[in-house]
């Protein structure tokens, strides 16, 4: 019998799985739209915008993951790209947070390890909708803190926007494009880190995800999702693109109407060992993200931890420091050691699969 730990205004409670109870029903809100979500980058003030792609700071370098440019990009407008910055005082450096829009040309930025090497590799894919990847307070700052725990992080900026299930503002509906090029984004970076973990200094078994709201859903899919969603461009697509492990906080898109489950997700025996977080008083993503997941995790005996808070909201990252939600990196670093990610591992410590 699996064990999970719930944490409920900050208190530990340890429950066997048997005895497992989540709420869904009473507290599943219907998923808000997404300019209610992220009404600037990171609810702060906008101070600007530049028209050019994002640049990754301290002179770190952006890789294309697309040798010859975005797959099934025919037919879909090419806007440049731009970026809005916003003033956000709890930012945890310049102050300010980036949003990143009308990404065509998808990259991923490497941010190698601080310190001692641990071998492993964490894709980081922020949230924003799918309309504006919020590239600072759920992409540069995590990065910082992953690098600072030996691990070497590698910044997704996909596609956007309408790349994935999203709310449309014109119908005030949610739509699911047939083609969901965040997730080909997001399967084309995992192989690419793969295929280059030598270079990298990563282990080829030890690269998982962490994903924030709807890079949370990007989390769930290339966790369940093996099939490539694109036609091969190169021998590097041969490469698996299963994380080997993955990390989601406050996931969105996975509970849809009537609290039903998200029917592409297909759990199974393969899904990776697998930590998800959220709070209770999410305004945006409802808990039920969080929680249907888990059973879905359960149902099929994968290994996973869960959190839950009293109080946290959405996208509350690295900054809340109100709440005990904030505790959420040092409960992260702890499970990575249990799984063998980092650190020495114990001897009832089951191996990643």
């Amino acid at each position: 019998m699996r064990s999970r730990w719930i944490i409920v205004a900050g208190a530990f409670v340890a429950l066997g799985i048997a005895g497992l109870a989540f709420r869904t029903g009473t507290d599943a809100k219907p998923l808000p739209p997404a300019s209610e979500a992220y009404p600037t980058v990171a609810d702060g003030v906008t101070v600007g915008e530049t028209t050019g792609p994002w640049r990754a700071p301290g002179g770190l370098k952006q890789i294309p993951i697309w040798p010859h440019g975005a797959p099934d990009m025919a037919d879909q407008p090419r806007k440049p790209e731009r970026v809005s910055v916003s003033a956000t005082p709890d930012a945890l450096s310049s102050k300010v947070s980036e949003g990143v829009y009308d990404v065509t040309e998808p990259t991923m930025t490497v941010y190698p390890p601080r310190g001692r090497n641990t071998g492993a590799a964490m894709i980081v894919f922020p949230g924003g909708g799918f309309r504006v990847v919020v590239i600072t307070s759920e992409g540069t700052e995590i990065c910082n803190w992953i690098t600072a725990q030996g691990i070497t992080c590698i910044l997704s900026k996909y596609r956007v926007p309408g790349s994935n299930d999203y709310w449309n503002p014109a119908c005030r509906c949610q739509i699911t494009p047939k083609i969901p090029r965040a997730l080909q984004d997001a399967q084309r970076t995992i192989r690419l880190v793969r295929a280059r973990a030598r270079e990298l200094g990563v282990q080829p078994n030890k690269i998982g995800v962490i994903g924030f709201s709807a890079g949370g859903y990007l989390v769930a899919q290339t966790s369940n999702i093996l099939a490539p969603a694109y036609a091969p461009v190169d021998d590097i697509d041969k490469i698996s693109s299963r994380p080997d492990f993955a990390i989601a906080l406050y996931p969105g898109h996975l509970c849809r109407k009537g609290d039903a489950w998200d029917p592409t997700i297909h759990v199974t025996k393969n899904t990776p060992p697998t930590f998800l977080l959220q709070a209770w008083d999410d305004p945006v993503d409802p808990i039920c993200n969080s929680t249907l997941y888990a059973r879905a995790l359960d149902a099929a005996d994968v290994p996973t931890e869960v959190h839950l808070f009293a109080k946290g909201g959405h996208a509350f990252t690295m900054r809340n420091r109100a709440h005990p939600v904030a505790m959420w990196p040092s409960l992260v670093e702890r499970w990575l050691a249990e799984i063998g990610v980092v650190g020495a591992p114990s001897e009832s410590q089951q191996p990643l699969t």
